[in-house]
């Protein structure tokens, strides 16, 4: 099975208190792990005003996550951050690691 390398930014909602921050951090690095991933860092961004209001709120607490496994885990992670109340917004980005670069360049300069 073949493994990426992932990023996840998340913006929980600004009135939850630390210990539901960190449950909630523990639980999706949980979640990914259960699957066959591995966490590579996760930053904990602090609490930001939002560009524009997202259900009433102005401000929200940002989460990074960055970790690689097999590209089957990322759907069951959205879908449970789809369904928490305390997810505001999440976007996953498939990053382009290194070698991978330098295979496609590879492959560009053969043609």
């Amino acid at each position: 099975m073949k493994s990426y390398m992932y990023e996840t930014m998340y913006i929980l909602r600004p009135d939850l208190n630390d210990e539901v921050v960190d449950a909630t951090i523990g639980k999706y690095q949980t979640m990914l792990k259960d699957q066959g991933g591995s966490i590579l860092e996760t930053q904990h961004r602090g609490k930001r005003r939002l560009a524009y209001e997202i259900d009433r709120n102005r401000e929200g607490i940002y989460i990074q996550m960055n970790y690689t496994g097999p590209g089957e885990m990322v759907a069951p992670l959205e879908r449970a951050m789809r369904l928490s109340d305390d997810v505001i917004r999440f976007l996953t980005v498939k990053q382009e690691t290194e070698a991978a670069v330098a295979a496609a360049d590879a492959d560009a300069d053969a043609e």
